[in-house]
């Protein structure tokens, strides 16, 4: 049986096991293209489960193209708050604003338009156009790429551009014409929830069993072949929570680079002369907090301190900082202490 042959035959299993094992997820049932784009953003870097109430609330509070387009800025980082790789909102946000200007508010129904879009890759486009419009089209992303991989029993290294176009030519003459969508959908899910990226797959639930060569030789646990990554770097920080008259201090990053424009409580590396702008008094340990980027890892101690002037900050109520504001999910524990800290002198002085 030739690679083609072997990947026809999956084609089908795929798509009976897909309409009988496949997860109900809100975008699934309704796939109107604004939704099915917010998901795809939303999912990318995102579990599933994570993803849910966030999806729901944003719809609710941004239900068309049109209002994301318009929605202030603050709003929609609220929105967002925790979901992480806040850049993936900003861009959102940017593809709607052309989308109405260009397209008349109707998202693009073809892939090769979708890619020119702020924040619409390859994988994205595929995606939207073919769960969407019904586009004959591929979407390959690491779970795609594995599933096929194991199938063929192909050691390649799946972070490579070539193996992903390679893979990208194998399966676009296998794609059912009448559900592409559906084939994508399958393969993704199949990736996601049984031929697992770590520990063991779940071979004997596979509808695709049968045609893996991989699982026949008992090699799945070992292909596909990922190049080790690079050890991330490390930056020990200090995390100053200010408080004044029943406020605390934040501040705006700087508008590139990481966590661009996003609030913050002020912070320097454990190695810098702390640059404040102020003095504080009362100073005492706070909270410990460790946040992973994709490419560099924050360990965080809290320092929490009593001011008196305003210095060069914006000064938040708890409302504020709780209603208001988006923080980024490193700064997640030191906002519950902060919460905590003007909660408590608020009990204080009633």
């Amino acid at each position: 049986m030739t690679e083609q042959q072997r990947l026809a035959q999956a084609a089908g299993c795929l798509l009976h096991w897909y309409d009988s094992s496949r997860r109900i997820l809100p975008w699934r049932e309704n796939p109107e293209p604004y939704r099915v784009w917010v998901s795809e953003i939303m999912l990318q870097q995102t579990r599933v489960e994570a993803v849910k109430p966030y999806y729901e609330r944003f719809l609710a509070e941004i239900p068309t193209i049109s209002a994301l387009a318009q929605v202030p800025e603050e709003q929609l980082m609220k929105l967002w708050e925790g979901l992480g790789y806040y850049s993936r909102a900003r861009n959102l946000q940017r593809a709607a604003k052309v989308v109405c200007e260009e397209y008349g508010g109707r998202l693009p129904c073809t892939s090769k338009e979708l890619n020119r879009l702020p924040g619409i890759g390859e994988y994205t486009a595929g995606a939207i156009a073919s769960i969407a419009y019904g586009e004959v089209c591929t979407a390959v992303d690491g779970n795609v790429l594995r599933v096929i991989s194991r199938i063929l029993e192909k050691e390649w290294d799946i972070r490579s551009t070539a193996v992903k176009k390679a893979v990208t030519e194998m399966i676009v003459p296998v794609i059912p014409q009448e559900r592409p969508g559906d084939f994508n959908q399958a393969l993704m899910e199949l990736g996601a929830m049984v031929c697992l990226p770590n520990g063991t797959p779940k071979c004997e639930g596979c509808p695709l069993a049968a045609l893996c060569l991989s699982f026949q030789h008992q090699r799945q646990e070992e292909i596909p072949r990922k190049a080790a990554k690079k050890a991330r770097p490390i930056e020990q920080r200090v995390v100053y929570l200010l408080f004044r008259e029943g406020r605390v201090a934040l501040r705006r990053r700087p508008s590139n680079g990481l966590l661009s424009g996003m609030w913050e409580f002020p912070n320097f590396l454990e190695t810098e002369e702390p640059d404040i702008g102020i003095a504080p008094f009362h100073l005492r340990e706070g909270k410990k907090a460790k946040h992973i980027f994709s490419h560099l890892e924050w360990h965080m101690t809290g320092m929490i301190a009593q001011v008196k002037e305003e210095g060069a900050f914006h000064w938040a109520s708890a409302e504020e900082l709780q209603e208001e504001i988006a923080l980024p999910s490193a700064f997640r524990v030191f906002r519950r202490q902060a919460l905590q800290v003007l909660t408590e002198g608020r009990r204080e002085k009633e």
